[in-house]
């Protein structure tokens, strides 16, 4: 699991195509980034439980209350441009001290997706946010 939380810590802050994305509540900071499922070792997609395909993204999202790492509900949907509504099911990765929330979505051909989230941490606020986020699929 710790190469799992190192790998997805690295996804969201590393890769310049997956540029550090952040939403801030006071001092909640939301951190989120989508990206292809076929990108991640089949290894690391095995051990959290994704599909790992070219027609998958992941959704990862990371939730700091004062910079640390923070229990949150999260759910959320993501919408394409013709105007198709998938709901995002959440599953929590935590590994010392980080967690993680991933969903997966489903990838068509290249196009501009439209992410909702609603994000509660534990005794906090419910926040909901939006993004757009351009996605290709492995070709």
């Amino acid at each position: 699991m710790r190469r799992i939380a190192l790998l997805l810590l690295a996804l969201c802050f590393a890769v310049p195509a997956f540029a550090e994305r952040k939403q801030s509540f006071g001092d909640l900071d939301v951190h989120y980034s989508a990206f292809n499922s076929s990108f991640l070792q089949p290894d690391i997609a095995a051990a959290a439980g994704l599909t790992r395909s070219k027609s998958q993204g992941v959704l990862n999202v990371a939730v700091l209350k004062a910079g640390k790492a923070s229990a949150a509900q999260v759910s959320g949907q993501v919408k394409n441009l013709l105007g198709q509504v998938t709901p995002l099911s959440f599953k929590q990765v935590a590994e010392g001290e980080a967690i993680y929330y991933l969903a997966q979505f489903p990838l068509g051909s290249r196009e501009m997706l439209s992410f909702t989230l609603n994000v509660q941490s534990a005794g906090g606020q419910p926040h909901t946010f939006s993004f757009n986020q351009e996605v290709f699929p492995d070709e």
